[in-house]
């Protein structure tokens, strides 16, 4: 009677907890419902793509499966576009709260495979909590383009809760075993479909088989013949992110989205994973500073990647001698670094040294490392002799200890985390809150330079749109498109002579761009209509 009596307990708590879960993501990221689409990727995803556009037509879909458009190959993030466009038209708000539904369901099934997993209530808790609600997260959910980001992880997440019920029936010898681990198999591959960053989930897999699954060694002679039958096990899973690896690298490639050697050098790349892996860890536990873009450099000081690889080194070490009476710290630490791998830019794509919402699903594994970890460290030696102390003097204190102050300490984070991300939100309310506040954190950012001054032509801000172009050519002048964009600016306001410059300019740069060549016949034959007329 008193065990169903506790089961009962936890079960209602743990409903409550998901419901306070849901009501406090959704009181934090209600304003996303008032903000305006942005020029940066919205533009081409929903607002000004063809497809998307007009909703769920037969073609369309069709068109979500064979595209590789924004060099990508991923249909189910499209179809979620196509769904809402077809529910909310054009509308704003419609696009940007399906992804805080969408983020509200991650949290959930992350938080339920965590109580799965290990029976840690309020740890599980403390992790949902955090990922809801760091600041961190914020690009991935207030940005209507980042779909494929809240959708991928709510796969990844259920693909992981369905793969410990796959275990517990596999230790039963239940005849449904077969078929949840083909349902673990279709979640991934929807997955892969809505964003390939899930293509490190296997590895991932096989560190909670380490802790908290303790399948290592299980029913085997030797612990190796165990970890050859687990990695065994998981083939179709790394069989189907060889495939998603190989489209993903097809469709950068294709759309020119992944820079080559001799752009970006190796050793390059290379510095700039170190220093970002440090970053990403910097920005996890005291977030600050927080752009929609990092521009990338290709001078790196020295001393952050000595300092980079020192930290990362000594965490990493420190992580595996703890690991075998605190494994839970060597998995979320390999959690942080795995499933960073595929976005730390060793295969560079895009102008980013890093971005924010590369850290959505990796720093989960930090979470985790916090919540068993902090309330072991009351648990050690040391902490044992006080508390006997404690004990002897006053039995109060000794619950204050062991069990008060980690609750506060976690009580305390998680609203300090709400109010930094209720105040990032409201950066991404429009083109200028966002880009003016990423221009004042970040340095040489040409490409939101370009995207204000577009945003400032939309907004009849010429005057402003021109300054910003400028700028961004100062930066790169290299840069053929925003000499496009500045020459057709300056025309509109009728400097021929200014758009004409431009316009050759870009065609110096790139002979072959169609549309600067198109605008500088265009406009010389309008300069010459002008020249006769005046004289």
């Amino acid at each position: 009677m008193d065990q169903e009596f506790e089961n009962a307990v936890k079960m209602r708590t743990t409903i409550l907890v998901c419901i306070v879960l849901i009501m406090v993501t959704f009181a934090v990221y209600w304003q996303v419902g008032n903000h305006e689409f942005l020029t940066y990727d919205d533009n081409s995803y929903i607002a000004e793509n063809a497809h998307v556009s007009k909703g769920m037509t037969y073609d369309n879909i069709i068109w979500a499966f064979t595209s590789v458009d924004q060099c990508n190959w991923h249909p189910v993030t499209w179809l979620s576009h196509m769904l809402d466009t077809q529910i909310y038209g054009m509308n704003p708000r419609g696009h940007h709260l399906t992804n805080v539904v969408i983020h509200c369901c991650s949290t959930i099934f992350l938080f339920f495979l965590l109580v799965r997993l290990t029976g840690g209530l309020w740890q599980s808790s403390f992790v949902a909590a955090m990922f809801a609600l760091h600041p961190l997260h914020v690009e991935s959910v207030a940005w209507a383009a980042e779909r494929k980001d809240v959708l991928s992880a709510c796969f990844g997440f259920l693909t992981l809760f369905l793969y410990s019920h796959y275990v517990e029936k596999q230790r039963s010898n239940a005849k449904s075993c077969g078929t949840i681990y083909l349902l673990t198999l279709f979640s991934f591959v929807l997955g892969l479909m809505s964003k390939p960053m899930l293509v490190t989930l296997p590895v991932v897999m096989l560190l909670l088989d380490f802790w908290p699954l303790h399948r290592f060694g299980i029913g085997q002679n030797s612990s190796r013949t165990s970890i050859y039958s687990l990695v065994k096990e998981k083939i179709p899973f790394f069989t189907f992110s060889i495939l998603s690896s190989a489209i993903t690298i097809y469709a950068q490639r294709k759309g020119g989205a992944m820079a080559t050697l001799e752009v970006v050098p190796f050793a390059i790349r290379l510095q700039n994973s170190l220093v970002s892996y440090l970053s990403y860890l910097l920005n996890t536990l005291w977030p600050h500073d927080l752009a929609v873009l990092y521009p990338y450099t290709l001078s790196i000081p020295l001393w952050q990647v000595i300092s980079s690889v020192v930290v990362l080194f000594l965490i990493s070490a420190a992580a595996i001698w703890a690991g075998r009476r605190y494994p839970y710290l060597p998995v979320g630490w390999f959690w942080f670094l795995v499933t960073l791998l595929p976005v730390i830019g060793i295969i560079q794509v895009g102008f980013q040294s890093m971005a924010d919402r590369y850290a959505y699903i990796p720093s989960v594994g930090l979470f985790i490392m916090i919540a068993w970890g902090v309330p072991a460290l009351f648990r050690t030696k040391r902490s044992m002799e006080r508390i006997d102390c404690a004990r002897q003097c006053n039995t109060q204190r000794l619950k204050t200890y062991r069990e008060f102050i980690p609750a506060l300490l976690a009580a305390v984070t998680i609203l300090t985390a709400i109010a930094v991300t209720w105040h990032q939100i409201g950066y991404w309310k429009n083109n200028f809150s966002l880009y003016q506040h990423t221009l004042k954190v970040t340095t040489g950012n040409y490409i939101i330079n370009y995207n204000l001054g577009i945003a400032y032509g939309r907004a009849g801000d010429r005057d402003a749109a021109i300054k910003e172009f400028q700028t961004a050519i100062m930066i790169k002048p290299s840069e053929s498109k925003v000499r496009n964009l500045l020459g057709s600016t300056l025309a509109e306001m009728g400097d021929l002579d200014g758009a004409i410059t431009e316009f050759k300019k870009s065609l110096s740069i790139n002979p072959k761009d169609s549309d600067a060549r198109y605008s500088l016949e265009f406009w010389l034959g309008q300069k010459e209509k002008r020249d006769q007329l005046h004289h």
